[in-house]
């Protein structure tokens, strides 16, 4: 049986992304998402949030970083990544959503986009079908 890495969830950015570039040229924008769920404690309630770094590579990322706006909300899949180093002789690590789809929520504008392959040569996508109701 092969393994699966997919992660597909909405949230809203807690902060602008940041558009850098890598030493090759490669475009790459980093964020990240606060994901809500209520959880039942006692007879009540609670809100609780969990918080996840996001990276989109290539043409998709320059495109779509002007968008990418603190409280927007996406709906994103993609892929559980994580990367290790070592800082200050403690052991660290990181799992990022090395994202492939994206759609942005919050207004009628909103387009669905699918960001395709994550390398230099990938073109900008179109948007998705806009008869699909969600």
């Amino acid at each position: 049986m092969q393994d699966i890495n997919n992660w597909t969830g909405t949230g809203r950015l807690t902060r602008d992304a940041e558009l850098k570039y890598t030493s090759g040229g490669m475009a790459v924008a980093k964020f990240s998402i606060a994901v809500n769920r209520s959880v039942k404690k006692g007879d009540a309630y609670e809100e609780t949030a969990s918080f996840f770094d996001c990276i989109l590579w290539g043409k998709f990322a320059e495109a779509m970083n002007q968008h990418l706006t603190k409280g927007k909300q996406v709906m994103i899949s993609g892929e559980l990544n994580q990367t290790r180093w070592e800082q200050d002789g403690q052991a660290r690590s990181r799992v990022e959503i090395t994202i492939d789809r994206l759609m942005l929520g919050g207004s009628p504008q909103a387009n669905g986009y699918h960001a395709g392959q994550t390398d230099a040569s990938a073109g900008v996508p179109g948007a998705i079908d806009e008869d699909i109701p969600y």
